[in-house]
């Protein structure tokens, strides 16, 4: 098998013809793979359409928006609401200290105390119980800012300092983390 074009170029024929059958070999392969593809790719189509005509499939496909509407407007009210809530969270009381202490010695026990009460700016309150045998005494303070404008006993100072130390974990007046 002799071919006066491919001895012109200095090729062998066997090789030609190997190089050719390879490719054919390739291309059988892929024609069988999409083959395959196709078969699957009508069977998903034939499960999605069985039982649905033209209209079936438009009335699918408004409910399906109406749904995703419904639930885009009910993200925004959560997000309002989120908002309004870190919004009122800011003057809640979420920061807090106690001491305990024994107000007179030999009294019986730890039951006085201190307690700070402070939101997230740290204003707030300190209330101090304390109590003897035979009465028991409230004193409440005014924080502003983490400072007291009347001094404060040592049990005050410690409480206050507890308090003043917490951070939130999870909201910072700074940033507001609910804005798109």
């Amino acid at each position: 098998m002799n071919s006066d074009l491919l001895s012109k170029w200095g090729v062998d024929p066997g090789i030609v013809i190997l190089v050719l059958a390879g490719l054919v070999v390739v291309l059988a392969a892929l024609v069988i793979y999409y083959v395959i593809r196709s078969g699957r790719l009508f069977r998903d189509y034939e499960r999605f359409m069985r039982g649905k005509n033209g209209a079936d499939l438009e009335s699918t496909l408004h409910e399906l928006t109406n749904r995703v509407e419904r639930l885009q407007n009910q993200d925004m009210a959560n997000k309002d609401m989120l908002r309004v809530l870190n919004r009122k969270q800011i003057n809640a009381y979420q920061k807090t200290g106690i001491k305990k202490y024994n107000a007179f010695e030999g009294m019986g026990g730890m039951a006085s105390f201190a307690i700070a009460l402070l939101d997230l700016e740290n204003n707030g309150v300190i209330l101090n119980v304390i109590h003897s045998r035979n009465s028991c005494y409230t004193y409440l303070k005014e924080i502003k800012e983490g400072e007291c404008e009347v001094a404060l006993s040592a049990e005050e100072k410690a409480a206050l300092m507890q308090a003043t130390r917490k951070k939130d974990r999870f909201y910072d007046k700074d940033e507001d983390v609910l804005e798109e």
